[in-house]
């Protein structure tokens, strides 16, 4: 057994302690490696930047240890049958996938901190907390003592988040077996009674899809925080979401987001800890892990969180049908659907997945992934005559792969979805997977089934819709996108700052400025671009730029089409 002991002597300075003692060595040379990612982002994250004071001691005097790359040591350990490994970790990062310490909490992602012993990643894991005596462990690895915690392997270990405080709160459910526990960390005024209900709503519906849970029990680990924020990152049985603020967390706005996130990560506990792309199994912690894939991972989990939420009730109709226009605003809200298709913006996640790119050149596999997980729902559902859906090709992932412990293929995939449909789809991975076709036409005909439409609809803001560029307007007015072809494309640059709109001042006035002007003249705008003034002239194009999509229930919509609709959302038309 490896043990891992967590300790601290001042919260303010936000550094823990972390000891590693590792019995029963038979090595000379014994190599640590810290994990350079986690799972559920698809991005190197360094960890080890924040690890400092790294020693090594055996036999009661100090060892050998130095770095052999940016995140693994090497010991030489004399043939010491114990060592010791000591070093410092800085736990300052308040998000889903980060690490915390102050004088009210530890919240801890053992993945950010905890060294594997190579070659022994697979030995039984104890983790000790040396804690204040009233605090509770909000965890859902195995309680072995008060502050002792046990994994049964390293992965399991990192895999599982805590939070030790002496403030939190917790209720539970329990559904076919499993206990749903729900933590709640921070100053707000949780309705306990609605939140159940809604839960256990979402739960039981996601139960249906795939027949049992992975897990016996499950731990929603809420960071309820003072300010604006909003992070979810799934785990084996369990996940850490960052919310706030928490004075809000019961009214509509918030609370919508924390039931979404809440379903959207309990869905991953099947779809992409259990039901794996092959490239993922096992992880490999050390590097990049490939895949294009996400559309599965991502795209339909994405679809399905709030898909569940409809489906049970706990969304009337029009709030679903809220988060999906939603959902189709950010896909039209640039042009990097026209160049790189979903598969190859899930390989590229490594690359630039999480932080703005040059303008227009990926898609969000989590956005595009949603409405191509959408329609290939309702082609299935239209091809069989309600006889299969998204839903069968889950439970047969689930089932031949998840269950098994064997990680798929895109061509496993495909095969799944075509076996459902009972025909060749090849349509719709080549256009929407692979390729980079319109989605707006087949979304809407495969709409027309369950008696809805597409509907395009006017973007009000002249300066996108008519000139073709966006701004922001938080301390001064600047160009943030620019639509291709269009006239700003011609005559604006990102971060031009815009100041005046034929020689009136701009003070939050743009669009109310050129909704009075003569569209068929021109407009000059004055700006300084690379702090030297300039003026270019625009003129109003008759083609449009950033469209407006929502989807809306047919007024025509037959009988029929009313049925298929009930069955898609199990909701009255």
């Amino acid at each position: 057994m490896i043990h891992y002991h967590v300790s601290y002597t001042n919260p303010l300075s936000h550094y823990l302690t972390i000891t590693i003692t590792i019995p029963d060595n038979k090595a000379t040379e014994l190599y640590l490696q810290l994990p350079a990612w986690r799972p559920g982002r698809y991005e190197l994250q360094h960890f080890a930047q924040k690890i400092r004071d790294v020693k090594a001691t055996a036999n009661g005097g100090s060892i050998t240890i130095e770095k052999v790359t940016k995140d693994r040591w090497l010991v030489q350990t004399g043939s010491a049958e114990s060592i010791t490994v000591t070093y410092t970790f800085y736990a300052r990062q308040m998000d889903a996938g980060g690490s915390w310490l102050d004088e009210e909490q530890l919240y801890l992602n053992p993945i950010n901190c905890m060294m594997a012993v190579a070659d022994r990643e697979h030995e039984t894991c104890e983790l000790a907390l040396q804690i204040p005596e009233n605090w509770q462990i909000a965890c859902g690895l195995k309680k072995t003592a008060n502050y002792t915690l046990e994994a049964s392997n390293y992965e399991q270990l990192v895999d599982s988040p805590l939070i030790a405080s002496g403030n939190l709160k917790h209720e539970a459910f329990e559904l076919q077996g499993t206990q749903f526990h729900i933590w709640i960390q921070g100053d707000c005024k949780p309705d306990w009674q609605k939140i159940i209900h809604d839960f256990k709503a979402f739960t039981e519906e996601q139960l249906q899809v795939f027949g049992d849970f992975p897990a016996t029990e499950y731990h929603y680990l809420n960071q309820i925080l003072p300010y604006r924020t909003y992070h979810g990152v799934e785990h084996s049985n369990s996940t850490v979401i960052t919310l706030g603020p928490g004075e809000l967390l019961m009214e509509p706005s918030l609370y919508k987001e924390f039931i979404g996130v809440s379903s959207h990560e309990l869905f991953h506990t099947w779809n992409i800890k259990k039901i794996r792309p092959k490239e993922m199994l096992p992880y490999n912690l050390k590097q990049e892990n490939y895949f294009r894939t996400g559309y599965v991972a991502e795209g339909i989990t994405t679809y399905y969180g709030d898909y569940m939420l409809a489906r049970s009730g706990v969304f009337t109709t029009e709030q679903y049908f809220a988060e999906l226009n939603t959902t189709l605003q950010r896909y039209f809200t640039d042009y990097g659907h026209q160049h790189l298709s979903l598969a190859d913006s899930s390989f590229d996640l490594w690359l630039d997945g999480y932080k703005p790119s040059i303008p227009d050149r990926k898609v969000s596999i989590y956005v595009k992934g949603a409405l191509t997980a959408l329609l290939l729902d309702l082609q299935l559902r239209r091809e069989t005559k309600n006889q299969a859906s998204l839903d069968t090709v889950l439970k047969k992932l689930w089932e031949d792969f998840g269950k098994r412990t064997i990680g798929y293929t895109a061509q496993d995939y495909e095969r799944i979805v075509e076996l459902a449909a009972g025909k060749s789809l090849g349509l719709y991975f080549d256009n929407f997977i692979k390729g980079n076709a319109p989605i707006e036409q087949a979304l809407d005909e495969a709409l027309y089934f369950v008696g809805c439409s597409l509907k395009n609809e006017d973007n009000l803001l002249h300066y996108e819709a008519k000139y073709g560029f966006k701004i922001s307007a938080e301390q001064s007015i600047k160009v943030t996108a620019i639509a291709p072809d269009s006239p700003a494309s011609a005559a604006l640059s990102i971060d031009d700052e815009l100041v005046a709109l034929d020689g009136r001042k701009l003070e939050q006035n743009l669009q109310h400025l050129l909704a009075q002007s003569d569209l068929q003249q021109p407009v000059t705008l004055t700006l300084f671009r690379d702090k030297q003034l300039r003026q270019v002239t625009l003129q109003a194009s008759r083609k449009h730029f950033y469209p407006k999509y929502k989807i809306t229930k047919r007024s025509d919509a037959s009988e029929t089409e009313k049925q298929h609709f009930k069955l898609w959302l199990k909701q009255e038309f």
